[in-house]
């Protein structure tokens, strides 16, 4: 297994371990909770870019990179519509978009068409893991602004998501004409 099926590997691992982290009653959890969230988002870009550089991307690494960032801002909208800090509804939209945009590549794939990411899906990632991170360190960020920051931060990041959403659609649009 090479290094960058390793890193994504750890990744996914880190994803009970932030968990586990907030739900535990310690104190600066969601410090500690946000920081480990922050790394393992962090290692998306470092396991991609070194498998590009290396040479050594692999069809474990294809499926399991996407996968880990899913579980990872899944399990973060999860809790934070557990602890209140967001709505259902835009953890709802956030998942069902990524949903919709697996499905579309699985049916690209077949079809012999690679959907590769776009700059909108990799806006979209970075503005959810600022969010994120805003929102599990909301009394920090409550405290230095008067505005809900956090809000604005997960509708930016919602925004984001379905403008992400829609140019894969847009571009992919051959993909569905022989149906």
């Amino acid at each position: 297994m090479n290094i960058a099926n390793r890193i994504t590997l750890t990744r996914i691992s880190m994803i009970p371990i932030f968990l586990g982290i907030l739900l535990l009653d310690i104190p600066y959890g969601n410090t500690i909770g946000a920081a480990i969230f922050a790394v393992a988002a962090g290692t998306d870009g470092i396991d991609g870019y070194l498998a590009r550089s290396r040479k050594e991307v692999t069809n474990l690494g294809k499926f399991l990179d996407p996968l880990a960032d899913k579980l990872l801002i899944t399990s973060a909208l999860i809790y934070l519509v557990e602890i209140s800090q967001i709505p259902a509804w835009i953890a709802i939209i956030i998942v069902a978009r990524e949903f919709a945009v697996t499905g579309l590549r699985t049916i690209a794939v077949d079809r012999g068409v690679v959907i590769a990411a776009s700059s909108w899906g990799k806006i979209k990632t970075v503005s959810q893991v600022i969010a994120v991170v805003i929102l599990l360190l909301h009394d920090f960020f409550e405290a230095l602004t008067v505005f809900p920051l956090g809000q604005v931060a997960i509708y930016t990041a919602a925004i984001l998501t379905v403008i992400s959403g829609i140019d894969y659609f847009a571009k992919a649009k051959g993909v569905f004409s022989s149906d």
